[in-house]
């Protein structure tokens, strides 16, 4: 395929070539093609395959996708918090007495050591005293205050973590993939179908457009034999051998034909542009057929068995294994069902970082054997002290034991259309061996119509040489010359459409037999 592209890209770039001033390449734009150099240009550049092929890259995506539900899954997150107002943990009981206990204790233990420690020369006093010196000591050291009564209040904090989870067993999951791989083969022959069938209507678009260019030679070459015989028939009446009847006839016969040409000029061109929108060129290129109306003996459909054509269908038509397919999809299907009965079992782990921040970070500390004097010093946001880590793993196990009879009613569900897909699979293999038969007989009709117009041109051609050659010793008249001539155009043109019917249901037949696209053979 690789070649073909790089071949119909350099077609197409030596075709669309402007031949002069860019500004009018879409009005100078010409190619000429062969019909096997149109099958490649449609296999490359048809609208139809390019959207089949973007079909073919979103069943890679969805593989990658169901894969993606058994990889291991890392998430991360966190949060902050304020608190504008926290409550005390304490609040309505006797704890908080607890406190103001350790305030006494520490009084006592001061007027213990000034009775004790007569050295010192210091005396007792009172616990107002020592709570207004303490305080003052605070001051004087600079100690801020925290702004809150509650001494577990913390202003800030802060929650950071990465979780990790691994699928263990989960069967929804296993058979999600086997449903894409599935999916992806039936892509696959729905684009190998596409194909066969934009070869197939590349063929006869070809083939109609030969026909119709022919059928405007045919009648091209009637209308100057016409004007011929109306010259020699105008002559004939001036001489006085003819009446003015037969030139008045052969005028009129003439104006009609002509007529009739340009309406089949008209119908070639309409052909050929139909032809270039199929393969996906620019509608304003001048598009030439290189190419003839013809048939090969060897192509003789009486060595054509029914049996045997619809063997290699059943062998080789896309559709029928798209059909199959979608059964083993349908199976897939009612195993995603199943799978719901069974439990799933996942792997997670978890780190984080966790910080309680307050906004007031100064630490007040006594100094040595002063209980009145303090120091200061003032924590960083990050310190070790308001930051603390966290790990856990474990196993996750989820089991639905009962959902209201929803799953029994889906794999019900699922064998209805299991057996409504195995319905539509008997028919199309019916409708193929219809197809099959259908196309067999009308090569057949088409071979014998070429055989015998053939020998009817033969007949056609006699009868005109013997017409004119009887115009011309004077024995005949121009009317029975322009009768032979009407009757070997129209044995011509009948030949032409056999032959063209033939190609047409010889194209049939390579497609509702399966024929490969790359055995394809023009």
């Amino acid at each position: 395929m690789k070649v073909v592209e790089i071949t119909i890209f350099c077609l197409l770039a030596t075709a669309f070539t402007p031949v002069t001033d860019p500004v009018n390449r879409m009005d100078e734009e010409e190619i000429t093609i062969t019909l096997d150099e149109a099958i490649q240009i449609a296999l490359v550049n048809n609208y139809m395959l390019r959207k089949g092929a973007l079909n073919l890259e979103m069943a890679d995506q969805q593989i990658r996708e169901a894969w993606g539900s058994v990889y291991p899954q890392v998430s991360a997150s966190s949060s902050y918090i304020r608190n504008v107002v926290s409550p005390n943990p304490f609040a309505g009981s006797d704890a908080g007495s607890l406190f103001d206990l350790f305030g006494s204790l520490e009084w006592l233990s001061f007027n213990e050591q000034a009775r004790t420690d007569m050295d010192a020369g210091t005396e007792p006093i009172t616990f107002e005293e020592f709570m207004d010196r303490q305080q003052q000591g605070m001051d004087d050291a600079g100690v801020s205050p925290s702004g809150s009564d509650n001494p577990f209040a913390v202003d800030n904090q802060f929650n950071a973590g990465v979780t990790v989870t691994q699928t263990l067993y989960n069967g929804s999951a296993f058979a999600a993939i086997k449903g894409a791989r599935q999916l992806q083969e039936i892509n696959q022959d729905q684009f190998q179908f596409e194909q066969q069938q934009v070869v197939d209507q590349i063929k006869s678009a070809f083939y109609g457009a030969l026909l119709a260019e022919e059928q405007a030679r045919v009648m091209r070459s009637s209308v100057e034999r016409l004007e011929r015989t109306l010259e020699e028939t105008q002559a004939s009446v001036e001489a006085g051998f003819l009446s003015r009847y037969d030139s008045m006839s052969a005028e009129v016969e003439l104006v009609n034909l002509e007529t009739d040409l340009i309406a089949a000029e008209n119908r070639a061109e309409i052909a050929i542009r139909n032809l270039a929108l199929m393969l996906g060129v620019p509608v304003q290129t001048t598009v030439h057929l290189r190419g003839e109306l013809e048939i090969e003996e060897k192509l003789d459909p009486q060595t054509v068995s029914l049996e045997e054509a619809y063997h290699l269908a059943v062998q080789r038509r896309p559709d029928l294994n798209q059909a199959e397919g979608y059964l083993n999809l349908l199976e897939v299907n009612r195993n995603i069902t199943r799978s719901g009965y069974l439990p799933t079992l996942n792997a997670v782990a978890n780190a984080g970082w966790v910080g309680q921040v307050p906004d007031n970070r100064q630490v007040v500390s006594q100094r040595e054997g002063d209980p009145f004097s303090y120091n200061t010093r003032e924590r960083g946001f990050f310190d070790n002290s308001y930051w603390d880590p966290t790990v856990s793993v474990g196993l996750q196990f989820q089991w639905n034991l009962f959902d209201g009879f929803q799953r029994s009613s889906r794999m019900q569900q699922n064998k209805i259309e299991i057996r409504q897909a195995e319905i539509d699979h008997e028919m199309l293999e019916e409708s193929v061996w219809l197809e099959v038969e259908q196309a067999i007989r009308d090569l057949e009709t088409a071979y014998q119509r070429i055989m015998s117009q053939q020998r009817n041109i033969e007949r056609a051609e006699t009868n005109y040489e013997n017409a004119l050659r009887r115009l011309n010793e004077g024995a005949g008249t121009p009317l029975e010359e322009r009768q032979a001539s009407s009757l070997l155009d129209q044995s011509r043109l009948s030949y032409l459409s056999a032959v063209h019917d033939y190609l047409a249901a010889k194209s049939r037949f390579d497609r509702v037999t399966g024929k490969p696209v790359a055995e394809t053979n023009p």
